[in-house]
């Protein structure tokens, strides 16, 4: 399922991010040092250590905001957030097609994470640079992605995908993993689309009694499906 959240992040926060990332100078450091085996050989940018000050201090305006966004906790039914990462992307630079690694090593306290879905929150804007799509396959197809800054896409991280090259700007973004409750995609969805239809009987007054059935199978079905 490949979702797209707007307006995770305001103007403000995007200022405040972009500003800490503009002076992060020495933190900046080759994209390769956290890429495994198969990505390595087609990565190509640069990221911010993720045990650096400004990293932290970048997680702590992206965490809360993704912790108040009912349509990414709806998607995704959080379990872990891997600490938001930081990278970029200037002339030339890309990243080939891969797929994420199944396993984080959490980088404060150790703690494996599986990587069920992976997300991009996009920190620059379209007009500033050319190329840079994100471009995720699934079995529809392959889909471009390049949204306005303080927009996120989330997708199974199972999913082949790339960022294509950059021909002109520098694109800046977030990216992150979630281990979910849900590990299966195909059940995530099924979720997804009833809590969405549940939301849209609770805002026509809908039979209250057909809602509360509606509300207790979902709540049933998470239960039977959580890992947790």
């Amino acid at each position: 399922m490949l979702v797209c959240v707007p307006n995770v992040l305001d103007a403000a926060q995007l200022v405040s991010l972009r500003e800490r990332l503009d002076r992060a100078n020495e933190a900046w450091v080759d994209g390769r040092v956290t890429a495994g085996y198969q990505g390595a050989p087609v990565k190509f940018n640069q990221q911010v250590d993720e045990r650096s000050e400004v990293a932290l201090a970048c997680q702590r305006i992206v965490v809360p905001a993704l912790e108040r966004n009912t349509l990414f906790i709806s998607a995704v039914l959080p379990n872990s957030i891997y600490p938001p990462m930081f990278n970029r992307y200037g002339v030339g630079m890309k990243f080939g097609d891969h797929v994420d690694g199944s396993l984080r090593i959490h980088p404060h306290d150790g703690r494996k994470i599986r990587t069920d879905v992976s997300a991009t929150l996009f920190l620059t804007n379209p007009a500033d640079y050319d190329g840079g799509e994100l471009e995720i396959e699934d079995t529809y197809g392959r889909h471009s992605v390049k949204l306005p800054a303080g927009d996120m896409v989330i997708y199974p991280a199972s999913s082949l995908h790339q960022v294509a090259p950059i021909t002109r700007g520098v694109r800046t973004s977030c990216f992150f993993w979630v281990q979910s409750l849900i590990r299966s995609d195909s059940q995530r969805t099924l979720l997804y689309e009833m809590d969405g239809a549940i939301q849209r009987l609770n805002q026509t007054n809908a039979d209250e009694i057909a809602r509360r059935s509606l509300i207790g199978c979902y709540h049933n079905l998470v239960r039977e499906w959580s890992d947790t």
